[in-house]
């Protein structure tokens, strides 16, 4: 496929919120298949304007290649293209990269997503170079993906600008929770108002619409799609009172459901633990990572009924 036609059916930019979708697991190296058609039809359900598999809420780098193909098959069949699949594509080799994206594309997925290949601490221009050969490799358009707390390498405004010059690279999601980094984002960008610039953390989802950024990848979506959804729409007609009601159920569960230990890996933990209490899926983690016991499971019941989610038990 030529670059020029490469993700012709995509908006551009990208607008709304596009959820991380956790992995449903019935063992660390077995998935979920029936999970899978539920957590995507919940998600779906509430409105979600596309989906993100295979990224760091679905423990993408953790999966076996062989699993990572199937969960992109059976989202890709799930979906039937009622909204774009972007499907994670890090990895530190080149090649397992672009044959996943192939992979995808064979499967229906619009699209990937790369963070740079983390181990080898690469320069701005070694980086630069690796998106250009990699998007002229890639059969779908690409998305970069800056996420320096996990890859040890921060993606530049200039990099990032220089990028999107490449031919089939439309985006970049930013994970790295600096609001000045972004602010510098929008402002580098201004003059390419079809390149899509989405957050990762859900808590500055609205300030960054709010400034002219396109939407979010919402990890909370998994369990209450249409809270996200909502404020993405509030945040869009400048609705400040409803962001800020809807804002603050947000935060509710960010400092709640995903702080129920002091792991790194509480954040999946929790929100796994939550979308199992809600019905909809089980709460089986990737290696090296266990799932919460009864204590901390608990606590996340708690939480949920806080914030005006009602686990399956609890139901009338």
């Amino acid at each position: 496929m030529s670059p020029e036609i490469k993700g012709a059916s995509l908006p551009k930019p990208l607008r709304g919120v596009f959820p991380p979708m956790i992995t449903p697991l019935l063992a660390p190296d077995r998935l979920d298949a029936a999970g899978v058609e539920r957590l995507v039809e919940h998600i779906l359900a509430g409105g979600v304007n596309g989906l993100f598999i295979l990224g760091t809420t679905g423990e993408g780098p953790g999966l076996s290649y062989r699993l990572r193909r199937e969960l992109i098959d059976r989202t890709c069949r799930q979906v039937a293209g009622r909204v774009p699949v972007l499907v994670g594509i890090s990895d530190t080799a080149f090649g397992e990269s672009v044959d996943l994206a192939v992979h995808a594309c064979k499967a229906g997925a619009q699209a990937a997503a790369v963070a740079p290949p983390y181990y080898f601490d690469a320069s701005q221009a070694e980086l630069l170079g690796y998106f250009e050969r990699l998007a002229s490799a890639l059969p779908i358009p690409l998305y970069l993906y800056n996420a320096p707390s996990y890859t040890g390498l921060f993606l530049r405004v200039d990099t990032v600008r220089r990028a999107a010059q490449i031919p089939g690279v439309l985006g970049i999601k930013d994970s790295s929770s600096n609001m000045i980094y972004f602010h510098s984002l929008l402002h580098a960008m201004r003059d390419r108002p079809d390149f899509t610039l989405l957050v990762g953390p859900e808590e500055l989802m609205a300030e960054a619409v709010l400034l002219g950024g396109h939407g979010g990848m919402c990890g909370g979506a998994n369990m209450c799609p249409e809270l996200y959804v909502s404020l993405y729409q509030a945040a869009a007609r400048a609705d400040l009172p409803e962001v800020n009601r809807l804002h603050e159920r947000v935060m509710q569960i960010s400092t709640t459901v995903y702080h129920v230990t002091g792991d790194d890996s509480a954040y999946v933990a929790g929100m796994k633990c939550a979308v199992s209490l809600l019905g909809i899926c089980g709460d089986t983690m990737a290696e090296p990572f266990r799932a919460f016991g009864a204590a901390e499971r608990e606590q996340v019941r708690r939480h949920l009924m806080a914030a005006g989610l009602r686990p399956l038990g609890e139901r009338a």
